[in-house]
């Protein structure tokens, strides 16, 4: 199915935007006007595949909730965004529609590309701040860096882990971490792996799990 072009109407309501756009279309809505955006590349896909499947697996596990993959939109004050990943708490479950969240996820994810760097460091960084989003992730895999933030007393975003290896403890999924250094290599990890060692389950018993599915 082709993606639909961009309307020729200067100005939209977000339900005419949802009426529009289709689950193809690459666009976003920000003060009544449609902003396009590119493809995403082979990479910056993988580390959203991997990143989606081993919290998607976590909260599932534990029931803490649902992670939701873009594109789906993410309705705040004055803007429909698609992050790469959004985590919505059990609590929060109530804000989510068919085709959005009404209302600000517990943790959002952008994946940086050339083409959103300014986007997601830029008018993404304040809106979703200004929207009431919780945690904030930037993964930049040209760089191989990683940044972390969360939203503080005052409304802003404050620091809490940068850097290329480490590892950070999310507030938004009680009891998930993540190594940073898993993000940047290649081939990515499994994810059954990881979420072994996120458990604090031995690596023996990971493996002949492993080593039990790959006999099936």
């Amino acid at each position: 199915m082709a993606a639909p072009e961009p309307p020729a109407k200067p100005k939209m309501t977000y339900e005419e935007f949802l009426a529009w756009a289709d689950e193809d279309t690459l666009a976003e809505w920000v003060d009544g006007e449609v902003v396009m955006s590119s493809p995403a590349s082979s990479r910056h896909q993988e580390i959203v595949g991997f990143l989606s499947t081993v919290i998607g697996m976590f909260v599932r596990q534990r029931e803490l909730g649902v992670a939701m993959l873009a594109p789906f939109q993410m309705k705040l004050l004055d803007s429909g965004r698609e992050p790469d990943l959004i985590f919505v708490a059990a609590r929060h479950v109530d804000r989510l529609r068919n085709t959005y969240l009404d209302g600000p996820a517990d943790l959002a994810i952008e994946v940086l590309s050339p083409e959103s760097v300014s986007r997601d460091r830029g008018e993404k960084f304040y809106e979703y701040a200004r929207g009431g989003v919780p945690e904030y992730w930037l993964i930049d895999p040209l760089r191989k860096w990683a940044e972390f933030y969360r939203l503080g007393a005052l409304g802003l975003y404050e620091p809490i882990f940068s850097g290329r290896e480490g590892i950070f403890h999310s507030e938004a999924v009680p009891g998930f971490w993540l190594r940073v250094e898993w993000l940047w290599q290649e081939p990515l990890p499994g994810s059954l792996r990881i979420l072994g060692e996120i458990a604090g389950i031995a690596p023996q018993l990971v493996e002949q799990f492993m080593q039990a599915l790959g006999n099936r």
